[in-house]
């Protein structure tokens, strides 16, 4: 509890030119007040606690991948990855490879492939809108934008190549067969038409595309 303590009134005697009979003036004295203890260490304790947790925080160990999972995640701080460059995505189906190189050559490295699950429809979803965008190729076309075009190219197949392999491992047994004929025609239609972009031969990159056109439709329709 807070105690005041205030002094009685003392008379002091002044000289006046009323002579003796004058008669004193009250002088007051100052009043304390206390602040209250217990309030005080509620102040300190609350100050101690935040200053705790926002420490706990900001120390937080960053989650780091381990070598016992089998498909160990990128280092990250729980918000973005900090690994770098950025992981190379892997695939279980090598089918959808090139035989000889046993990769793909449009395949662009670099792009963060975001996780959307197992699910089919969600890849087939995904498949369908990138197969969209390279039917705009045909704009740039014999217009002297190669360059913009072998970029383009490689960023959309790049996506359908990991979704392709997401799709096919979500698929039943029996339908992963044809998924796979469809994906080795289009990325074969691919690697051509990017060895045609890079000779910057506006007619071999035109009969090119008109072959990857074709199964960028088909494409579309089975993913439909």
């Amino acid at each position: 509890m807070a105690s005041a303590y205030l002094s009685s009134f003392q008379a002091a005697p002044t000289a006046t030119g009323g002579g003796a009979g004058a008669s004193p003036r009250p002088r007051p004295r100052a009043v304390t007040r206390h602040a209250s203890e217990p309030s005080g260490r509620r102040s300190v304790c609350l100050r101690l606690g935040i200053s705790l947790a926002t420490a706990a925080v900001l120390h937080t160990a960053p989650a780091h991948a381990t070598d016992e999972d089998p498909e160990p995640e990128p280092a990250n701080n729980g918000w973005w990855l900090t690994e770098f460059p950025l992981p190379v995505p892997k695939i279980r189906n090598k089918e959808i490879n090139n035989g000889e190189s046993g990769t793909r050559s449009f395949v662009k490295n670099g792009i963060y492939m975001a996780d959307i699950g197992p699910s089919f429809a969600a890849h087939a979803y995904q498949i369908r809108s990138s197969a969209f965008d390279l039917l705009a190729l045909e704009d740039l076309l014999g217009k002297e934008a190669s360059n913009y075009v072998n970029k383009y190219l490689r960023l959309k197949a790049t996506f359908i190549y990991y979704d392709f392999d997401k799709l096919i491992t979500a698929a039943d047994p029996d339908a992963r067969p044809p998924l796979l004929g469809l994906a080795n025609r289009l990325f074969d239609s691919f690697e051509r038409l990017q060895a045609a972009v890079t000779t910057k031969d506006d007619a071999d990159i035109g009969s090119c595309y008109a072959d990857t056109k074709l199964i960028l439709q088909e494409v579309m329709t089975r993913m439909a």
